[in-house]
């Protein structure tokens, strides 16, 4: 008799619950002189996993330490027992209803455990940082809640037996390993500063139309198999390559200063997704020592979400101050004219232009 081997397989679900609610402050600077420190408005109530939730913003702040800022919570109205874990964030939004990255904050799970219990921030933005910004329009923002509520996790039979495991997709290792261990199959040499590389044309044109161009355009030699390249450190030539096969970086790639060279290389050689990978780490790591490099950089290779982070950082005066007094400031000016004519137009007052 034939023994049936009878499988089945589950799946462990946790289960949640998504929403958002926007706050408008319509009249701030009368809310502003109106209120006491310590003292709030509500948003109306909004439901999110079956619960009711209200924002509570704080004009002149939650408490004396926060005299200064604007401090912005999200409370349960009623909380059943055991709690209500959730996560959730707060963002200020520009004029397009688009957060802003500066003034985002992310909060960690919270267990809400009764009726009125809140979470949030007490120095959400200073309120002269507010003032001075461009968000502040005819006297009104808005502030987002997103927010994430964890319902029950269970497991749960799935419905059909799995007889056949597919893998995930391992084509990038493949070629990783191409790139790294096969140097048969190569046919074009790259000569950067002592190192040498070597790859093939074929991948590198299907993934960079500046190396189709020059591999396979009219105006292409295409016997040539040595290319000297020059302006471009081995390391970062080494992690383009990487990249170009794997779609993904290095390890020993992963720091700023490589960014902003690889930002370089992806722009001269139209690798899309990098350029945009590295932006967005940039855009992460803005402070007033490096503002005015990145700004120079977002301008000369045409990273405009970079430009943005910058102009959002520099939205605050203290910020603005910090960064022309930097050494890298003189550079901005000789090198980007044109990005100072945009600062100006943008955060200058009037009376000052």
């Amino acid at each position: 008799m034939a023994n049936h081997c009878n499988n089945t397989s589950s799946v462990t679900v946790a289960e949640v619950a998504r929403g958002s609610h926007v706050i408008k402050i319509d009249g701030y600077l009368r809310t502003k002189e109106l209120m006491e420190n310590g003292k709030y408005v509500s948003s109306i109530p909004f439901s999110v996993g079956g619960h009711s939730w209200f924002i509570t913003y704080f004009p002149n702040g939650v408490n004396t330490e926060s005299k200064d800022y604007l401090s912005v919570f999200l409370t349960i109205d009623f909380a059943c027992a055991g709690g209500v874990k959730a996560t959730f964030s707060f963002a200020l939004l520009d004029k397009n209803g688009r957060s802003v990255q500066l003034y985002s904050k992310l909060y960690p799970l919270h267990t809400f455990t009764e009726k009125g219990s809140d979470w949030g921030h007490s120095k959400f933005m200073k309120k002269t940082d507010l003032e001075r910004s461009v968000h502040l329009s005819n006297d009104s923002f808005s502030i987002m809640c997103d927010l994430t509520v964890m319902k029950d996790i269970c497991s749960k039979e799935t419905t059909q037996k799995q007889f056949v495991v597919v893998p995930p997709s391992d084509l990038h290792q493949h070629l990783g390993d191409l790139l790294l261990k096969n140097m048969d199959s190569t046919d074009v040499t790259f000569n950067v500063g002592q190192d040498i590389f070597s790859a093939h044309k074929c991948i590198l044109a299907a993934r960079s139309s500046v190396f189709r161009a020059e591999f396979f355009g009219a105006m292409s030699a295409k016997a040539r198999r040595t290319i000297k390249i020059e302006d471009i450190e081995a390391g970062v030539f080494r992690a383009l390559l990487h990249f170009i096969y794997t779609d993904s970086l290095p390890e020993t790639a992963q720091n700023i200063v490589m960014a902003q060279h690889l930002v370089v290389a992806a722009d001269r050689y139209n690798v899309g997704r990098l350029k945009l990978i590295c932006e967005e780490k940039l855009s992460k790591h803005i402070d007033s020592n490096m503002v005015a490099t990145t700004l120079a950089l977002a301008e000369q290779h045409s990273c405009y979400g970079l430009k943005e982070a910058c102009f959002e950082f520099l939205a605050s005066r203290s910020n603005l101050e910090r960064m022309m007094a930097s050494d890298d400031y003189e550079h901005l000016k000789i090198s980007c004219p044109s990005v100072l004519m945009e600062l100006v137009a943008r955060f200058l007052p009037q009376q000052e232009k």
